[in-house]
């Protein structure tokens, strides 16, 4: 304080710093920073800044930017996903992936599936996907699993996030088991994995999958 009075004393430049400083006194932020006076002063010499600190109110100084985070579920299931070594090298390559948690399957005949996800880029969450599929052919009984999509660059991915992506009728996953490796090869920059969480099905392709996007 006795160093921005001596200051303020002998440097005409300071009238309006001096106004700030007494106008800020008026004013409790819940968070105080402090600033050169050159920041304030462009005049200022850097012999005074470099000597010269305050304490001063910056508006915007509480408000950080808002990293977007995925649900607790779909971290779970990513967790349950990066612990399997195999997976590594497509968790260390791929642009993106796309985490379905639960996923419920079911018919006789004719079936379906949905479930609901989320979309990932450079591990960063950046929206929502929901999957629906309508299959016919011989199935039976029900299954509930969680299913992983990765995206070998950028081009898939923004396919993907354009919010009507699709899989071919012929279009097939990995099954992933306990104790058991599995790969799956990209297709179209896309390679699909999927890890039974019990049930019974005799047909588990992901043929006519459709995905919707929704970016956060």
């Amino acid at each position: 304080m006795f160093i921005i009075k001596k200051y303020l004393k002998t440097n005409m430049y300071f009238k309006n710093f001096k106004q700030l400083f007494l106008i800020s006194l008026f004013f409790v932020p819940q968070n105080f920073i402090e600033v050169k006076a050159s920041q304030f002063n462009p005049i200022i010499s850097n012999e005074y800044s470099n000597n010269l600190l305050i304490s001063g109110w910056k508006p915007l100084g509480n408000k950080s930017k808002n990293k977007n985070k995925a649900n607790e579920k779909t971290i779970d299931a990513l967790n349950d996903f990066k612990k399997m070594p195999f997976l590594k090298p497509y968790f260390k390559k791929a642009r993106g992936y796309a985490v379905f948690p639960n996923v419920g399957k079911g018919g006789i005949g004719i079936g379906g599936a949905r479930g609901k996800g989320e979309v990932f880029e450079n591990g960063n969450v950046i929206g929502s996907t929901t999957l629906t599929q309508v299959s016919i052919g011989f199935q039976l009984g029900g299954q509930a699993f969680s299913q992983i999509i990765f995206f070998k660059d950028k081009k898939s991915l923004d396919r993907f996030t354009q919010g009507n992506f699709e899989f071919g009728a012929s279009a097939s996953a990995a099954l992933i088991s306990e104790g058991v490796n599995a790969s799956a090869d990209y297709s179209d920059g896309v390679a699909v994995l999927t890890f039974s969480k019990g049930g019974l099905m005799y047909e588990a392709s992901i043929g006519g999958q459709k995905f919707s996007y929704s970016s956060y």
